[in-house]
């Protein structure tokens, strides 16, 4: 199931194409106090988002003068709208911004949410896939070539000094849980806090490799654009602000985070509180903290090698440009 990874460039080249026939409406005026931002997060409402819920219940996006509203849109759409200058933020993953930087979208990352890439590849024990080596001539479902899930099985390909033409891959969409009990797939890859939980809270003994355990790669954070951060950087600093209080809130009282959830995340209580409390506590694990919201340049020198090891863009690319640190508290 190779393809060209060339293809994925070509999809943001189109998005950006669709984007510039939107009609820009990231920044208008709310209120007169507040400013409106519709900030996407590329997934469904989950309780992984509890640190953004927390900052919209606890009124923090208030405090900095912004009224935000949350889109759960696909996170390639996302890059090329904020790129085009039709929305102001995202919530993206590293690998999203080079990506987009390649096509001249003018994308730049401005706090770290995730310390640890939480992307892993997850298999039941009976398969005895416990390292990246292990993988060489197995099955491995995945929701596609593209995103954070693709990245991250190249990333632990790598490391195991495997190739694509080692491995079968199969794209399964999100339905790795099912494609593994099944026996449809030898190993999967995935969000380590959603599938290793749901597979251990149906019985299932597993093996996990994390991708952060072999390289430190740029995980989900805030992107925005060149033109925001020139025209509007105390709109920057306020949505950064807004944000790590809404994480530090959740890492100090992740119960209190999670009943606020259920004000945001529809049936969630009505689901097995055990389970997604344990998808909550698996995400505050890899949080970045202190210093808050700061990205390392080592992580972003890996993704530059892991993308250049792909074919995916440039030697050139200038990663300086790419993210920044100046606007964290």
């Amino acid at each position: 199931m190779n393809r060209n990874p060339r293809q994925i460039i070509l999809a943001i080249t189109l998005l950006l194409l669709l984007a510039a026939a939107c009609t820009p409406a990231s920044t208008q005026t709310a209120t007169p106090q507040l400013t409106a931002v519709r900030l996407p997060v590329g997934f469904i409402p989950n309780v992984q988002f509890a640190p953004l819920y927390v900052a919209l219940d606890k009124g923090y996006f208030q405090a900095e003068g912004l009224d935000v509203t949350l889109d759960y849109s696909m996170e390639n759409d996302n890059v090329a709208l904020v790129g085009a200058g039709q929305l102001p933020f995202a919530i993206v993953s590293g690998e999203q911004v080079l990506l987009g930087r390649t096509q001249d979208l003018p994308v730049v990352y401005v706090m770290a949410w995730y310390k640890d890439y939480p992307v892993g590849i997850v298999s039941l024990k009976s398969e005895g896939i416990q390292v990246p080596a292990d993988l060489r001539g197995k099955k491995i479902g995945l929701p596609g070539l593209y995103g954070a899930n693709y990245i991250g099985l190249r990333a632990l390909l790598l490391a195991g000094g495997l190739t694509e033409n080692d491995i079968t891959l199969d794209s399964i969409g999100f339905n790795q849980v099912e494609a593994l009990t099944a026996g449809q797939e030898q190993a999967a890859v995935i969000y380590i806090a959603n599938e290793p939980v749901q597979l251990r809270s149906l019985g299932y003994e597993t093996d996990l490799i994390k991708v952060a355990d072999y390289l430190s790669l740029v995980s989900n954070g805030l992107i925005t654009n060149e033109a925001v951060l020139e025209e509007y950087p105390e709109l920057v600093q306020g949505m950064v602000h807004a944000i790590i209080r809404g994480i530090q809130d959740t890492i100090a009282d992740p119960d209190e985070a999670y009943e606020i959830s259920k004000k945001y995340v529809e049936n969630l209580a009505q689901a097995d509180a055990a389970v997604q409390k344990e998808v909550l506590a698996t995400s505050i694990e890899l949080y970045q903290r202190e210093p808050w919201g700061q990205s390392d340049s080592q992580a972003w020198q890996n993704m530059r090698d892991v993308l250049l090891d792909m074919g995916l863009i440039p030697s050139d690319l200038n990663l300086s440009q790419a993210y920044t640190n100046e606007y964290l508290p």
